[in-house]
């Protein structure tokens, strides 16, 4: 089953609110100086282009991404002339060699088929001496919303497990996308992690999201008849902690590396 990526409101509610919360820690860890021009591959609904002009200070930030519903939700979203957004495949970037101080990925080279050559466009993308970054989440472990609901998909149906993230995409540990970046010829390569609450207001806050089959998860559960939709609803709410006011507190922790050119 193909990753659905279209709609940019649905993709919002799933992942974009916590990737927003995630991109402020990471721009703050690139200690980019003001003024600068920033290319952001993959932008989705402009999650991290929204926080790079809030915080980075930017002279201009460039969002490409192969989903023309994302690229239009971001351009609703950010009108900033000091803004622009093209639909463009992240393994042949529409851009300059050259042109950029900045490029920074989100949540996005996993979903690549070839992440090596998306970061080595990145690379080509960058003046000598600029900043490659991305982030993904930590699919395996820290990712708590994905992590129950893999699991408790598993245990109603074992072929769910082929579709668990944690188990797709092991470039979202902290070697793997060391060596990403440092075979694309990047120097000086970091990792870190960055963790960030996800606190869901009630179950419905949780599940709700996962209708709108955007990603993985809820592509899963556009595929399965109501009888199993409820099941799966059901255990689910089995086993997700609650608060004394019902909401559920989870964590996200993505994962982030960053290079010189």
């Amino acid at each position: 089953m193909p990753d659905r990526w279209s709609d940019g409101e649905a993709y919002e509610r799933y992942i974009g609110r916590w990737s927003r919360l995630v991109a402020r820690e990471f721009v703050a860890w690139l200690e980019q100086d003001q003024g600068l021009e920033w290319l952001d591959v993959g932008c989705g609904t402009g999650a991290l282009t929204q926080v790079v002009l809030d915080f980075a200070r930017p002279e201009a930030v460039k969002g490409v991404d192969a989903s023309e519903g994302f690229i239009e939700a971001a351009g609703r979203a950010i009108t900033t002339p000091r803004a622009d957004f093209a639909i463009c495949d992240a393994r042949a970037l529409c851009v300059k060699s050259a042109s950029y101080d900045v490029a920074v990925s989100g949540l996005c080279l996993n979903f690549v088929p070839e992440p090596e050559q998306a970061v080595n466009e990145m690379v080509r993308a960058v003046r000598p001496g600029g900043t490659v970054a991305t982030y993904v989440w930590d699919y395996a472990a820290g990712m708590e919303m994905l992590r129950y609901f893999f699991e408790a998909a598993a245990v109603l149906r074992p072929e769910a497990a082929e579709l668990d993230e944690g188990r797709r995409f092991p470039l979202c540990q902290p070697e793997a996308l060391r060596k990403l970046f440092e075979g694309a010829g990047l120097r000086d390569v970091v990792t870190r992690a960055i963790e960030v609450p996800t606190v869901f207001e009630s179950f419905e806050d949780y599940w709700e999201p996962f209708l709108g089959g955007q990603g993985p998860a809820p592509g899963y559960v556009a595929t399965l008849d109501p009888g199993a939709v409820e099941a799966l609803r059901g255990e689910l709410q089995r086993r997700l902690p609650r608060g004394p006011d019902g909401s559920i507190p989870l964590s996200a922790r993505a994962w982030a590396v960053r290079g010189q050119k």
